[in-house]
């Protein structure tokens, strides 16, 4: 235990020494300030907005609102979980960092493990941290709660664990640059793949709505942003419960009861591999 935590800490002081979170904070402050304005100004500009028959318009504009946000935050959160672990192993390998830690008693496993929970912890942290302020935000300025308040934070905070797996698996096999770019191809990959899947539901495509149930299996995260979206407007009826599951890039979906269990193993399965390729590697 104390060996993780001592990679652990060494993760941590590693990205403050790059400064890596307080740019992180930085950008966070002000995504949060341009929100609050943005939500501010939208409800001031909107008073005389009169929606369609039977669609509430707190829900609807709270929904639409949040929904963004949360996107934002998975996106920001992705962002953090992979400069924490794009250069876990191949560049600390190369800069001479790595060697002293992987020896007894530690071991590459352990390593590799303490580096995901490090990620993984503070990304979730961070997600939750934005994703309650969002909340708060749009309470204030359009006096709306969404039907679920925990269960779609916790539901990013897992998105951005399983985008840390896949960074920290990428370190294995590739350079910082090339994991980096690898890493945000496949989160671009999952969010275009559930939006197809969105439009296959609308167009009844069969081809459509299939690209969507197998990105979520491959890439888990949008899945769980796609039912955290749900959850927002889980109770919610209605006229006004088909606008609102159009959803920002990509749709409200539930998920189903096999959602964190299959998440759970994904990230198991990948984080298995990877410490499978990093014993047979030469450092």
């Amino acid at each position: 235990m104390s060996s993780v935590v001592t990679v652990v800490r060494y993760a941590l002081q590693e990205s403050i020494r790059r400064r890596m979170l307080h740019v992180v904070l930085v950008l966070t402050g002000a995504f949060l300030l341009l929100f609050w304005l943005g939500t501010s100004s939208l409800v001031a500009n909107s008073s005389g907005f009169v929606p369609p028959i039977d669609v509430d318009r707190e829900t609807l504009v709270g929904s639409t609102l949040l929904g963004l946000a949360m996107f934002a935050t998975l996106f920001l959160g992705s962002v953090l979980s992979v400069f924490l672990t794009l250069n876990a192993v191949r560049g600390d390998a190369e800069r001479g960092l790595l060697q002293p830690l992987v020896v007894r008693p530690i071991g590459r496993a352990t390593y590799l493990a303490a580096r995901f929970l490090a990620a993984a912890s503070v990304a979730a942290v961070y997600v939750l941290a934005v994703y309650a302020s969002t909340v708060l935000i749009v309470r204030v300025e359009v006096g709306w709660w969404p039907d679920r308040i925990v269960s779609p934070g916790l539901e990013l905070a897992a998105a951005v664990a399983v985008v840390a797996v896949l960074s920290l698996l990428g370190s294995v096999f590739l350079s910082s640059t090339a994991n980096g770019v690898a890493v945000f191809m496949l989160f671009g990959a999952g969010l275009v793949g559930g939006l197809l899947g969105q439009i296959g539901e609308a167009l009844g495509s069969d081809t459509l709505r299939s690209i969507g149930r197998n990105s979520a299996r491959l890439l888990p995260f949008e899945a769980l942003y796609q039912d955290g979206l749900h959850r927002l407007t889980i109770e919610t009826t209605g006229l006004t419960e088909f606008v609102v599951e159009l959803g920002p890039f990509g749709g409200a979906q539930a998920g189903g009861p096999w959602l964190w269990p299959w998440t759970v193993a994904y990230v198991v399965a990948a984080g298995a591999v990877a410490i499978a390729a990093f014993r047979r590697r030469d450092l």
